[in-house]
């Protein structure tokens, strides 16, 4: 008899020691204790902090039992703990008619072999989701090697830390062109596609976990994160989800290569989801310490693409210059003379015409020259920050959108004016992108020949929105750009499908 009760001891340690994950190594505990004990009832909560209980697991419930908030006590009852190296991890205990101080023994010595597989199924834990982290982070090496795009990449790093992490939603967030003092987020990944209207969320570097993490270059780990966003960007003008609120546990991790800055790793869980723990917080560091290396080596690999076509452009604007505009205007010089030698004034008219077409013509390409020329010349005026805008803004609208200029722009655009133009661009082709459903757009930007009205006008050939539509996010804040300079904002439909907006403001005021 005894024999047979050591050989069920012995099984019953083995089959919780066999166990790899906590939930069953917890599961079998619990159903061991039972049946060595012959109990009717057992049950294993955790300890949390300041003595409280945690989860219970239960074996041996009758039908109808709703689980009590705290472990059964008084005569029937035996509980043993269940200990760790360096803390207690929780109560083993059983319910039954009556227990022999054997039954207190045998608890006892399965509860010390719970605790050895705990910390074994603890360790395993954490191998695999360190080999999880390992894959998401071979992921993104694969990605650049396959040529991904620099946005691709961040959709890439935000995307796998997200699923890997179990959270919510992931976010990359950049240094703002416009605002030396604000993030921008770039990407958002998340299973919700309502959270994708926050593309383009700026939060300020003061106040916010994603500041914080940027300036300090350390992670940030926060609770109730949505709130705090939902008050942040209640006044941005963007379509906030109704769901924000619920988003809780966040980390907001640096994207540091070397000595630089990139910009910062967050993923956020809903609330009725674990919290991240301090050993997350750790992997989704390590994490982004490999994303930042593969974002930079994801920006010099787009500079040694541009690099490779400069001397193509180069020749191109050269021969544009050189024989193409010199043509068009010795053909536009003898235009006008043949106007002057007719009599008939429906010629007369007719040649004058094609001069001004000649004239528009001429100043395209010479806008084409600036942009063919443009790469090799970094950190221009305000030309340059609207071709490289209209560059980088190629894979979020699956097109490059055509800009020309007119006018004295570097030398009277400047300042905050220049900051707002910029940000209305980048507003703009943000809507085009959400809602247009578009094939090509064109940005026009003129400052007339006094210097003192700057215009600039957006169109786009897909479905638009107007200022009266319901997803027509941050035209309130695009106006109040405008009111600042004196100017104004219209929406409109275009005729021929699409939709234009037209911003305007007064400079020197």
């Amino acid at each position: 008899m005894i024999e047979a009760s050591a050989r069920a001891l012995l099984n019953a340690v083995v089959g919780v020691a066999a166990e790899l994950r906590l939930p069953d190594v917890l599961r079998r505990t619990v159903e061991a204790a039972r049946e060595l004990t012959d109990a009717d009832h057992g049950v294993l909560a955790e300890v949390l902090p300041g003595d409280r209980l945690g989860k219970l697991v239960e074996a041996g419930a009758p039908r109808g039992y709703r689980c009590p908030a705290e472990l059964p006590t008084g005569p029937g009852t035996l509980t043993v703990p269940i200990r760790l190296p360096d803390n207690d991890f929780g109560r083993l205990s059983v319910t039954g008619e009556a227990f022999t101080e054997r039954d207190r023994e045998w608890l006892e010595a399965l509860a010390a072999a719970a605790g050895i597989a705990i910390q074994n199924a603890d360790r395993y834990e954490r191998t695999l989701r360190r080999e999880r982290w390992r894959e998401a982070s071979h992921e993104v090496t694969v990605a650049l090697l396959n040529g991904e795009d620099t946005t691709t990449t961040l959709h890439t790093v935000a995307d796998r830390a997200r699923v890997v992490a179990n959270a919510s939603g992931g976010a990359v967030a950049l240094p703002s062109e416009t605002d030396p003092d604000a993030l921008v987020f770039e990407v958002i990944a998340s299973p919700y596609p309502e959270y994708f209207r926050l593309i383009g969320a700026t939060v300020p570097l003061r106040g916010t976990a994603s500041g914080e993490a940027y300036t300090t270059g350390k992670p940030v780990v926060v609770s109730q994160y949505g709130g705090h966003a939902a008050v942040q960007q209640a006044n941005s003008g963007l379509d906030i989800p109704p769901t924000i609120e619920d988003l809780d546990s966040a980390i907001a991790v640096p994207l540091i290569a070397g000595t630089e800055k990139l910009g910062v790793l967050l993923v956020v869980k809903f609330r009725d989801q674990e919290p991240f723990t301090d050993a997350e917080v750790e992997l989704v560091r390590d994490f982004a310490a490999h994303a930042a290396l593969a974002i930079a080596f994801a920006h010099a690999e787009d500079d040694r693409r541009r690099l490779v076509v400069f001397e193509e452009r180069d020749r191109i604007a050269r021969d544009l210059h050189d024989l193409v505009i010199q043509r068009l205007f010795a053909i536009g010089l003898g235009l006008e003379g043949l106007g002057k030698l007719t009599t008939q004034p429906e010629v007369a008219e007719q040649v004058t015409g094609f001069v001004r077409d000649l004239d528009r013509t001429i100043r395209d390409v010479r806008n084409s020259i600036f942009s063919l020329q443009e790469p090799a010349e970094a950190h221009g005026g305000v030309r340059s920050d609207l071709l490289r805008m209209a560059q980088d803004s190629t894979g979020m609208l699956g097109f490059e959108p055509r800009v020309s200029f007119d006018g004295p722009l570097d030398a009277v655009v400047t300042g905050p004016v220049r900051g707002d133009l910029l940000a209305t661009v980048r507003e703009a082709l943000s809507n085009v992108a959400r809602h247009a459903g578009a094939s090509s757009a064109s940005i026009e930007v003129d400052v007339d020949r006094d210097g003192r009205r700057l215009s600039l006008t957006v169109t786009d050939d897909g479905v638009g929105v107007t200022e009266g539509s319901a997803r027509a996010d941050g035209l309130g804040v695009l106006r109040q750009r405008a009111e600042r300079w004196h100017g104004t904002l219209t929406v409109e439909a275009r005729p021929e499908g699409g939709t234009k907006l037209a911003w305007t403001a007064v400079l020197g005021k």
